[in-house]
């Protein structure tokens, strides 16, 4: 990170902001093009370890390039506020995000893919409640995780 005086060396700090948001955006690549989505996601940290989980129709661009080219980036921000100066060329913005890296995987099972969506639907409703979602609903969509290989938090 070129400014390291505005890294966020705190892994509770990180988790905090990805605690906080409810929408990732994810990064993927096809034939050197990228090509970036916003989700809404779940997560679990669990033993240092950051997985993401989202959803989506079982079909698409997004799916065809992740059974293409797994390698995943992702990126997730909040606090955003501009800071206005006299001068226009000193305006700034102030922010907390958090990127990372890692390999998206697609649930196989039933059981996989439940488990996905109940950790997804807990971030995003805060209830702990288990979900119970009827076969012919999972036979539709997919659940991808992705596992991050690593990640940095910035803010200003």
């Amino acid at each position: 990170m070129r400014r390291k005086d505005r890294e966020i060396t705190s892994i509770d700090k990180k988790i905090e902001i990805i605690e906080k948001n409810k929408v990732c955006r994810i990064a993927l690549s096809k034939d050197d093009f990228p090509y970036i989505v916003p989700l809404n996601y779940g997560y679990r940290f669990e033993k240092n370890k950051l997985t993401l989980y989202f959803h989506s129709a079982a079909e698409g661009k997004k799916i065809d390039i992740i059974k293409e080219n797994n390698n995943t980036c992702f990126e997730i921000d909040c606090d955003c506020k501009l800071i206005e100066n006299e001068k226009p060329c000193s305006y700034g913005y102030e922010f907390k995000s958090v990127i990372g890296f890692g390999k998206m995987i697609i649930t196989e099972t039933a059981e996989e893919k439940i488990n996905g969506l109940n950790i997804l639907m807990k971030h995003q409703t805060g209830k702990e409640t288990l979900c119970n979602f009827p076969e012919e609903a999972l036979e539709k969509l997919i659940v991808y995780k992705m596992e991050v290989e690593e990640f940095t938090g910035k803010q200003r």
